[in-house]
């Protein structure tokens, strides 16, 4: 799919218009987050990988063109600049897995109006999707303080495609496996999965069903103990632990009832059988709350599975997310709408030791001992080396993580760093608001 169409039409109107009047200078736009919602300290920046495969296979094909003519009317002018048009700008973005505060820029495009315009709606929705999801994932993490958190979104993410990208995102802030076997495949993530109560139920008992599954599995056993007595069930899983003889990677898993009560009894069971070795593993509709609770309180749950909360970032399924206009030419512009301002030029972001950002103009030095967040991600059009793997987003994060002051990584009432504006983004902005004021 060429991609020329995914976009809002209100971009098209816009970009006619660009062309109708040969306005064909370079804008930059910047995107970035607003304003945090409530509950994060942070965010982690993802979704730009899909982002630059985006623009660089950016066009309008035959069939684009003949729908715009026939259904929305473009003129003749303009259907021909769309069937030319392929992204030929440049951006600046944060490599995925750093961490990011609001107001700061999260990538950069600069490029001929037109193009520049009608990308708006694709980088808004990676951006802001993943972006929301590897920050809820990464609390995630946080909270269940280094045991192995699992990927279990795939059946309630909104769509396939974006469970595609809550295994990657999700992989990017530490989750340690995911269900989803596609995006295993794709991304080279380990793939997990136990049984369902429908297996144990297709069966006559639970011990003929844990049987049948440790005789076809025995290398990659965990035993769903809840379908009817959960205690009943651990019981039944230690009988056919013994029975085979197993010894390797074993583990039962809680979905449901008093977890930290069921995870301390089913502990005693397996402890008593001598079964010390056999993991715990705890889902059902957990968030990093839950998690929090189970690691921090001495609940002996050893790994969990996260499943709808993470993929749909349920407490904040959105981010206020924002593409606008800096620069036209050499003309910086800006907002100065009631809570949507903006600050006018292209941008870089200089971060110091403890998240002591400045939010600077891209021409000014560093302050001593920072350095700049934004890198180059395409010129004219190619993109600047090759693409990067969530593996090495995964280790920003981490390196990113451990330097972010405690208050931001707060799972319960966090309080985030926030970017100070340089002396010359603060010149500029004074200079342009004068200037703008005066036309109005």
């Amino acid at each position: 799919m060429p991609g020329g169409l995914l976009t809002d039409l209100y971009e098209l109107t816009m970009a006619a218009s660009y062309v109708r009047r040969d306005m064909r200078e370079a804008a930059t736009f910047s995107l970035f987050v607003r304003r945090l919602p409530p509950g994060r300290g942070f965010l982690v920046a993802a979704g730009l990988e899909d982002c630059l495969a985006f623009l660089g296979e950016f066009s309008f094909d035959d069939e684009d063109v003949e729908y715009l003519r026939r259904s929305h009317g473009f003129d003749d002018a303009a259907l021909r600049a769309f069937r030319a048009m392929r992204f030929t700008g440049d951006v600046w973005a944060v490599p995925e897995g750093r961490i990011v505060f609001a107001d700061e820029p999260i990538l950069e495009v600069t490029a001929p109006v037109a193009e520049a315009q009608v990308v708006e709606t694709v980088l808004l929705n990676h951006v802001t999707f993943q972006t929301a999801i590897a920050s809820k994932a990464a609390r995630c993490v946080i909270a269940a303080r280094d045991k192995d958190v699992v990927d279990f979104a795939f059946r309630r993410a909104h769509g396939v495609e974006a469970g595609i990208a809550v295994a990657r995102a999700s992989a990017i802030a530490g989750f340690a496996a995911t269900s989803n076997v596609e995006a295993a495949r794709r991304f080279a993530l380990r793939a997990t999965g136990t049984m369902a109560h429908s297996y144990v139920e297709a069966f006559g008992s639970e011990a003929d069903a844990f049987r049948a599954f440790a005789q076809d599995f025995p290398e990659r056993t965990t035993f769903l103990v809840d379908t009817y007595d959960t205690l009943a069930g651990v019981r039944a899983a230690v009988a056919v632990i013994e029975e085979l003889g197993l010894t390797e990677r074993l583990a039962v898993r809680l979905d449901s009832g008093d977890l930290p009560t069921l995870a301390r009894d089913a502990r005693r069971v397996l402890d008593d059988a001598g079964l010390r070795e056999v993991r715990i593993f705890a889902s059902g509709g957990l968030d990093e709350h839950d998690l929090d609770e189970l690691s921090g309180g001495g609940v002996p749950v050893d790994a969990f599975g996260v499943g709808t909360t993470m993929g749909v970032s349920a407490d904040a399924p959105s981010l206020d997310s924002a593409y606008k206009l800096v620069q036209y030419g050499e003309r910086p512009v800006l907002k100065l709408s009631e809570g949507k301002a903006t600050a006018p030029g292209p941008k870089q972001v200089f971060r110091a030791e403890s998240m002591n950002d400045v939010l600077a103009l891209r021409s000014e030095a560093p302050p001593p001992g920072a350095h700049p967040l934004l890198e180059p991600a395409m010129r004219a059009g190619r993109r600047v080396g090759a693409p990067q793997t969530w593996v090495a987003a995964r280790e920003r994060f981490r390196v990113d993580l451990a330097a972010l002051p405690s208050e931001a990584r707060a799972i319960r009432d966090p309080v985030p760093c926030a970017a100070r504006h340089s002396e010359g983004l603060a010149e500029l902005t004074a200079r342009v608001t004068r200037d703008v004021s005066g036309r109005a």
